[in-house]
């Protein structure tokens, strides 16, 4: 942001940056308080609890079986990635019980970001058919945890029987560098829609 406060100790109209809002969505242990958290220009907000053993047999830990909090309501951060343009971004909670809270958290979103695990890419199909349901824009970010396969783009875009215009990116969610490239993508990729460009 430049040009600091206005004259009376407000900021001026012409300063501020454009805010707009981003769901990171995708199953449980996907990342996405990592995500979150990495890019975040504020202390992030999470709200985290304890897996316990009442969790047992509801939450699905094969393959985050080291995963020991879970995200029980949303996660909030913000990123300005131009002077007039701020993100805020609210990560959505990954187990289904908690899916009553997305739409709530979906309103006024500009598009998503979805998360994706390949050690369980079947727990991004809930988020893949909750915005293609709601017609959000969205891309999809998978995220290359150590020891994990990696498959190429168009193998993931097709196992998750998305659209060829959605855009698929590898990532780091724990790379700040790395997670701003997938947020500027998702920005691109509303625009290009918007002016009839997608693919």
């Amino acid at each position: 942001m430049s040009g600091g406060l206005g004259a009376g100790g407000t900021a001026a109209d012409g300063d501020l940056p454009e805010a707009v809002k981003i769901l990171v969505a995708g199953g449980f242990g996907a990342g996405k308080s990592t995500l979150v958290a990495a890019v975040s220009e504020i202390t992030p907000f999470h709200t985290e609890e304890t897996l316990t053993r009442s969790s047992e047999g509801v939450d699905d830990l094969s393959g985050v079986e080291r995963k020991t909090t879970t995200t029980v309501a949303m996660d909030f951060g913000r990123i300005t990635i131009h002077k007039k343009l701020a993100l805020f971004l609210f990560g959505t909670p990954g187990q289904d019980r908690y899916w009553f809270m997305w739409d709530e958290l979906a309103a006024g979103a500009l598009c998503a970001v979805v998360l994706a695990d390949t050690r369980r890419l079947a727990s991004s199909f809930p988020a893949v058919d909750y915005f293609e349901r709601r017609a959000l824009p969205f891309v999809v970010a998978v995220n290359c945890f150590e020891g994990a396969r990696r498959y190429p783009t168009e193998t993931v875009s097709t196992a998750l029987s998305l659209n060829p215009k959605v855009p698929v990116l590898l990532c780091d969610a724990r790379s700040r560098e790395s997670v701003q490239q997938v947020l500027v993508k998702a920005v691109e990729h509303v625009l290009a829609i918007e002016h009839g460009r997608e693919g």
